[in-house]
């Protein structure tokens, strides 16, 4: 996945980071921090907190639950998208996986609607744990757009995505 210019924070993240100003904030050393080494006992891990995660909370909008069209917050049972990914990214920052590596991240389903996802940033690429699937895929394996996410050094600053396919070569000539 490879990450363009700065961009728009998300409403919902913005107001998030208004009250948890602590994971809002870029670490010391964030900057440095290399892509997790990924093997399989931490990819069995991951997989386990995704399902875990998916199966443990239902899945209610923000208007449901809040009365607002929208608001990031930690469920306790119930949420929607981007409720599951600050959750999931919760839990494995507690196992002990930097935040660097744990990025918030929109894309577009199939039919134009927003989501969020959570993409875990390793030496084997970036994989995406959703709440809409069980499984921990690699991203370009998964049926969305991608259209932004944290940046790895500033959990507040957002970057847009570039997609290749999204680049369109128009050579008549040689």
């Amino acid at each position: 996945m490879t990450v363009g210019q700065r961009t728009t924070q998300p409403i919902g993240h913005h107001l998030f980071c208004l009250e948890n100003k602590d994971e809002c904030r870029p670490g010391e050393p964030r900057g440095l921090v290399a892509p997790l080494k990924l093997d399989r006992e931490l990819i069995l891990a991951v997989a386990e907190v995704n399902t875990r995660i998916n199966a443990r909370i239902e899945p209610r909008s923000d208007q449901d639950l809040y009365g607002t069209e929208e608001r990031w917050t930690y469920p306790a049972d119930a949420g929607d998208c981007e409720d599951y990914a600050l959750l999931k990214r919760r839990t494995l920052h507690a196992m002990g996986i930097d935040l660097a590596n744990l990025l918030l991240t929109v894309v577009r389903k199939g039919n134009g609607e927003g989501h969020a996802v959570l993409t875990l940033h390793t030496d084997r690429g970036d994989f995406i744990l959703d709440n809409l699937n069980w499984r921990v895929e690699a991203w370009s394996d998964t049926p969305y757009k991608f259209v932004k996410r944290q940046s790895k050094t500033d959990p507040g600053r957002w970057l847009d995505i570039d997609v290749a396919s999204d680049v369109v070569v128009g050579a008549v000539a040689r």
